[in-house]
């Protein structure tokens, strides 16, 4: 049976949770990434941030505010003030259909892999997509044998 730790992400980009906002906010842009896992000491899992948090938590382009004053904002918000905390973790030796039913039924966008409390690893949409790529890529050489 295929494990979680077999299709996980590993390492992980993650920040701690008296980081800001706008350190979530660059890294997400420069490691075009849409969660970050929050940790602790001893990479402890804490809570997690998306990019929905991020844009809930950003001032509307309406209001007409320049980017430097979008930054001086956001570097005034610590991430445990806006971080998910109720977040679903998996265990690395977790079979792989469990997370799918998981972000399936429940429109998660991933779910961060936990052992002993510890940040190991996460998956995503994308982990899902990548498999299903091999997936069809097996089957069409099974095809053509």
């Amino acid at each position: 049976m295929y494990k979680i730790r077999e299709l996980m992400t590993t390492p992980v980009y993650s920040l701690r949770e008296t980081d800001t906002l706008q350190s979530a906010r660059v890294l997400m842009d420069k490691k075009r990434i849409r969660h970050v896992p929050i940790t602790g000491a001893d990479n402890r899992f804490l809570g997690l941030i998306t990019n929905r948090d991020v844009l809930a938590n950003t001032v509307s382009h309406l209001a007409n505010i320049d980017p430097a004053t979008q930054d001086e904002i956001d570097a005034g918000i610590p991430l445990q003030e806006i971080m998910r905390t109720d977040v679903h973790t998996l265990s690395p030796d977790q079979p792989v259909r469990d997370a799918a039913h998981i972000l399936y039924h429940h429109k998660y966008g991933c779910l961060p892999v936990v052992e002993n409390g510890a940040l190991v690893g996460i998956i995503t949409e994308a982990d899902f997509l990548q498999l299903t790529i091999q997936l069809l890529d097996a089957m069409d050489q099974a095809e053509t044998v």
